[in-house]
């Protein structure tokens, strides 16, 4: 019983994706040149960054580690129904954000260069670490919930030697709206990863839609992990700020930019398909 109801998620995701895939497409025939030169040159450069190695060096030394903490989790639960008691190596390997997203989100934060940045999820700190090190001058504020896990994070981010973080522990419903009340500036770029359910969601964008100019970039991770995520992300699109979205399965960017016609792009992020046509086009000029 405990099997079917973790495949059950699963299943679902592998159903979206086949949904995701018939109506998403490439660079090719995007009209637009603000999300031309974001998709192209962002989101699926190909370049490689010094800050990369040592995260993933530190992901490496976790990957291996048989420590056991108390996880408390707040949101949706695990992907693979794991219980409290969990080594350190199983949560690198299952509910870290894997190397792909991690850099895409650095890669980001590089190309719109924030002052404040927002986490909603710290987990053992290896995407915090990707948002810090891509602007050393951003001040980033990460939420954890889990006491135990947000341990593991300082240990991350002092291993790293980065000093641009504060991280909040304790429920994001009781610390994220005095928290954001305290900043004197706007928040440039938000990462939703804390709660996958369609009201907590909701609520978070709400609180930091509160506190974000038209520039600001907010990137929703595990938009088709479920069905109430995928509604939250529906209802994000329709919202009267946003007038830009970008779904990339895996993640879903949002944009406030004024004076732009609302549009929503369905598009590949690290697909083999667009791999091999790309590697066609090289050797065919």
């Amino acid at each position: 019983m405990a099997g079917s109801a973790a495949f059950a998620p699963l299943l679902f995701q592998i159903i979206s994706y086949f949904r995701f895939l018939v109506r998403s497409g490439n660079a090719h025939g995007l009209h637009s040149p603000f999300v031309f030169g974001l998709y192209a040159h962002v989101i699926n450069h190909t370049g490689h960054f010094a800050a990369y190695e040592a995260v993933e060096a530190r992901r490496r030394e976790l990957l291996t580690d048989p420590t056991r903490i108390q996880v408390r989790d707040f949101g949706a639960g695990s992907r693979t129904g794991a219980g409290r008691q969990r080594r350190l190596r199983d949560i690198a390997r299952t509910a870290a954000k894997p190397p792909k997203l991690g850099q895409l989100l650095f890669r980001l934060v590089n190309q719109f260069q924030p002052r404040t940045v927002v986490e909603l999820g710290t987990s053992l700190g290896l995407t915090t670490a990707y948002l810090s090190a891509a602007n050393s001058r951003a001040r980033v504020l990460t939420f954890e919930g889990c006491p135990a896990t947000a341990e593991v994070a300082r240990e991350t981010f002092q291993s790293l030697g980065l000093a641009n973080i504060r991280l909040v522990e304790g429920n994001l419903d009781d610390t994220l709206a005095p928290t954001l009340a305290t900043l004197a500036e706007p928040v440039d770029f938000a990462f939703f990863d804390g709660n996958h359910r369609y009201e907590p969601t909701l609520r978070y964008f709400e609180q930091l839609n509160q506190h974000r100019s038209e520039h600001s970039v907010f990137v929703l991770d595990d938009i088709h992990w479920s069905g109430e995520m995928e509604r939250a992300w529906e209802a994000i699109r329709q919202h009267p700020d946003v007038t830009l979205t970008l779904d990339l399965f895996y993640i879903g960017l949002v944009f406030f930019r004024r004076n732009q016609p609302k549009q929503h792009f369905t598009l590949r992020f690290d697909h083999v398909v667009d791999k091999v046509l790309e590697a066609s086009i090289r050797l065919s000029s």
